[in-house]
């Protein structure tokens, strides 16, 4: 038998004691972690390996070198991405000699959920609407950096809860590619590659009575090509204004804040006579409010989650009359005397639920409702044990919640709609 090969981000030789030898698919049930399985054009597993759950996709050698060296430069260009781990080349059949795909190793998503169980826990009206939101600003991020995806999809995609809304990851990047600059042309056939697939997995959930009977699934379609267009002019438009309006300049940047993003590089130029001004962001970077949480907290998490707790801190601020302190003590207070009490009251046994800035959100949530339904102010603990008896008691363990929905459902014509 030949010598198998791992190239691995971090080194484990727990990797050794693997059954290389075996097709993924005929791996014993006590190696792989019990979880269900989606969607996918390749055999997927996952694997509990040094205390972590690990995916496994069997995969043409070159193309899982490339999807792997891809997400590794996703990650470092800051895009929310699975995280790649290994690849595995060389193996060859224990039986009978016969050569093997390799098999790429990501790590698995914490808190992250496919499409199908986002539907299967909140089957709403705004949740489409909700997901295509996330979609939009992924795939327009992506663009931004000039990645070119070639294979978007909702079945392509995690998504993590993010305050109300979802936060989308990217999970397949066989068929992407990282380019200097994208043109039009391109974006524009990502964009319609997207609809298709899209309008497709929609049609597949109604088929299923998994869609609520009052949402249009080519609308659906319809709703990410407008939510796309609506963000990139944002965030790459060009403005002019007379030269007395230079506030303008400032708001735009505020408004691109608004959005989530910072503008590290901004493009200002005036006519000949100098009584016009035109503005263009050259360079954004999402995550503004995600990063000045963690600059004053050290907390770590999504954007609209990020903007929710800063709220709060800023209104933790006001009651406690301290407005003239510096921002940094009075989150350090915030910190101390409401964010950790209340994180920490959630039992140890039911954490793993939800990350703890969700859990924040869902209580700043569930307290406000309980004191309009009471008319009175209820007090954190108040608030806290009746989430945790009437809410979190009948919420699944989104840590460990896991699919193999990795890769697009064919791509249908019109016609064929």
């Amino acid at each position: 038998m030949a010598p198998i090969e791992i190239s691995a981000a971090r080194a484990d030789e727990a990797l050794l004691d693997l059954p290389w030898g075996l097709p993924l698919a005929e791996w014993p049930d006590s190696l792989l972690a019990s979880l269900p399985r989606g969607i996918s054009r390749h055999v997927v597993r996952f694997a509990r390996v040094s205390g972590r759950v690990l995916a496994l996709k069997e995969i043409n050698e070159n193309l899982a070198r490339g999807e792997f060296t891809t997400l590794r430069l996703l990650g470092k260009l800051g895009i929310p991405a699975v995280e790649p781990f290994a690849v595995v080349s060389g193996r060859e059949s224990a039986e009978d000699g016969r050569e093997l795909d390799a098999i790429l190793i990501t790590r698995h998503l914490q808190y992250s959920l496919p499409y199908r169980a986002v539907f299967t826990q909140l089957n709403s009206e705004d949740t489409a609407r909700k997901l295509l939101d996330a979609l939009a600003v992924l795939l327009v991020r992506l663009h931004l950096v000039g990645f070119y995806w070639g294979d978007v999809s909702l079945s392509n995609t995690l998504f993590k809860r993010d305050a109300g809304a979802f936060a989308a990851y990217i999970v397949d990047v066989e068929t992407g590619q990282l380019e200097d600059h994208l043109t039009k042309g391109q974006r524009e056939y990502d964009l319609d590659i997207a609809r298709t697939n899209i309008v497709g997995e929609m049609l597949d959930l109604q088929a299923a009575e998994q869609l609520p009977e009052n949402v249009d699934p080519i609308a659906i379609g319809d709703l990410l090509l407008e939510r796309y267009n609506e963000l990139w002019d944002a965030l790459t438009g060009r403005e002019t204004f007379s030269a007395n309006e230079r506030w303008r300049v400032s708001a735009r940047i505020e408004k691109l804040n608004e959005l989530g993003f910072d503008v590290d590089e901004l493009d200002m130029t005036t006519d000949l006579d100098g009584t016009t001004v035109t503005v263009q962001p050259k360079v954004v970077d999402a995550g503004h409010h995600r990063r000045r949480l963690m600059r004053l907290t050290g907390i770590d998490a999504q954007e609209n989650q990020a903007r929710r707790l800063l709220n709060d801190l800023d209104q933790f601020r006001a009651l406690t009359d301290q407005q003239g302190e510096e921002e940094e003590f009075v989150a350090h207070e915030w910190l101390q005397e409401q964010y950790e009490p209340v994180v920490r009251a959630i039992p140890r046994a039911m954490r793993k639920k939800l990350p703890a800035p969700e859990f924040y959100h869902e209580l700043l949530e569930h307290k406000w409702f309980m004191s309009q339904r009471l008319g009175k102010d209820v007090t954190w603990d108040k608030a806290v044990q009746d989430y945790i008896l009437n809410v979190l008691a009948y919420r699944q363990d989104e840590r460990a919640l896991i699919t193999s929905e990795t890769s697009a459902i064919p791509i249908v014509t019109e016609t064929e709609l």
